[in-house]
């Protein structure tokens, strides 16, 4: 099988070293993806084009190679063609009735004819005289250039004629690793994953960065959806997963800083850490998928407030988008699935969110926040390349869930302390401790290791992300209360 590759639109306005740059990213990266389905892959880069050379012929193979050529970023187009020699027109139209006699027979048709080299002839003589051709020996019901039911396409490129058998668009942008590589900040949700596919789309080599609020579930969440990113759009490249634990700065913002400038503190200070970790790693930007007034932390004064915290720039591809466009994005990317079941965390709670925060307000705030946990949790961050994803995912833990307590064990309700003081959890016969959730794996060790411990929230989300986490560090005397 051969494939023609059509570069990105962008591409070809480039100036000449800029555009040999590209191209050669392109074919490389081309060359690094594919040769995982064919070691033999022929990856041949052109001024115009590029030539994929395959000898696997099957229609698994081939429906392989298409899925990963539409996925790789810089490329605008590609065919897939039969090569023959160029001898003269005569030729081109007997090799056009062996290969397009059945599929025009009895529709409308046209000829489209591209040509590049020193020739006797002109494109519009080929289209001519091989739809004349068409017309005497292959019986079509007639010729119709507006709207067609077949098209008979075509190139010439120098002594080399290339009949296109089917073409397929390409996902555009420019190649991977040809411009600069950017932290992005993921949640696993839909707006972080849609903004990480439209870095990778434009050419940004993305490296993620997840704030880790307690939950090794979560975790886990967020490392799949990366690694379904990497696997399908960016796997010509190696980048990172850095997960940094949050848990105890969370936990810091909740017992020092006022209820309504908590989102916002919190956001500056996962901007504060993603900075520094861009900086020794030599990314140039760092990527949120915030949107404006989406919620309360992006009205345009709190993310005013917020870009204050870092001297790097914030790129925040979904700005000005709709909720339900950046979810159609996630659907056609196959993003959605990931984002649907995602483990949703909210370590920070305010009940009267500020949507006007102001600087003087935020610092004042700040004051009272022990920076030495903000540095504790930049030191403990950790980092894995996303190709060695899988091995972490093998490693996951199930948590039991029950419904019923039985005589001996105790209940941890691990939801906010205003929201227990609100709402008491009453197991009749039961011991329950109040533990929350921000405090929960510090002092679990702390607790008699020969009791079992039911963790409960309202939704079950928290109690399990932190039972996860709790047996991931050895504690066998954990498990969910669902009554």
């Amino acid at each position: 099988m051969k494939f023609i590759i059509k570069y990105f639109a962008e591409i070809t306005i480039k100036s000449t070293p800029v555009r040999k740059q590209f191209v050669n990213q392109l074919a490389k990266n081309i060359r690094s993806v594919l040769k995982k389905l064919d070691p033999n892959i022929r990856v041949t880069s052109k001024w115009d084009y590029i030539e994929v050379n395959t000898t696997m012929n099957d229609s698994a193979s081939k429906a392989q190679l298409i899925e990963k050529l539409s996925c790789i970023p810089g490329i605008g187009s590609f065919l897939q063609v039969v090569e023959y020699p160029l001898v003269d027109i005569a030729d081109v139209i007997e090799k056009c009735k062996y290969h397009f006699a059945e599929p025009i027979k009895g529709k409308t048709f046209c000829v489209r004819c591209k040509r590049a080299g020193k020739h006797s002839f002109t494109s519009v003589e080929v289209e001519r005289e091989v739809g004349a051709g068409l017309i005497k020996d292959s019986s079509p019901k007639g010729v119709s250039l507006t709207k067609p039911e077949v098209e008979v396409r075509l190139e010439i490129r120098d002594q080399h004629v290339y009949l296109v058998e089917q073409s397929y668009k390409g996902l555009g942008g420019y190649p991977l690793a040809s411009l600069d590589q950017v932290l992005v900040l993921m949640s696993g949700g839909y707006d972080s994953t849609v903004a990480a596919y439209q870095m990778i789309r434009r050419g940004l080599m993305p490296h993620f960065c997840f704030f880790n609020l307690g939950g090794r579930a979560h975790e886990l969440g967020v490392m799949e959806v990366a690694h379904f990113l990497w696997s399908k759009y960016a796997s010509s490249q190696r980048v990172m997963f850095i997960s940094v634990p949050f848990e105890q700065v969370v936990g810091e913002i909740l017992t020092k800083v006022d209820n309504s400038q908590m989102g916002v503190i919190l956001k500056r200070m996962m901007l504060r850490a993603a900075t520094q970790l861009a900086k020794r790693y030599e990314l140039t930007a760092l990527v949120t998928g915030e949107a404006i007034s989406q919620v309360s932390s992006q009205t345009l004064t709190n993310l005013t407030v917020i870009n204050q915290a870092t001297d790097m720039l914030v790129i925040r591809p979904l700005v000005a988008s709709h909720k339900e466009d950046i979810i159609a994005t996630a659907e056609h990317i196959g993003t959605a699935e990931y984002a649907r079941h995602m483990p949703e965390y909210c370590g920070v709670i305010s009940v009267n969110p500020t949507t006007r925060a102001k600087p003087e307000r935020i610092e004042r705030e700040e004051q009272r926040f022990d920076f030495t946990i903000l540095d504790e949790a930049i030191a403990q961050a950790k980092w894995v390349t996303v190709d060695q994803i899988m091995e972490e995912l093998d490693k996951d833990i199930n948590v039991e869930q029950i419904s019923e307590v039985l005589a001996g064990q105790i209940v941890i309700d691990i939801r906010h302390p205003d929201q227990a003081e609100d709402q008491p959890l009453v197991v009749e016969g039961v011991e329950v401790k109040q533990i929350p959730f921000y405090a929960i794996n510090q002092q679990f060790s702390k607790l008699d290791e020969n009791r079992q411990y039911l963790l409960y929230c309202d939704k079950g989300v928290m109690s399990r992300l932190h039972a996860h986490h709790l047996l991931s560090e050895g504690h066998i005397n954990v498990r969910v209360y669902r009554p």
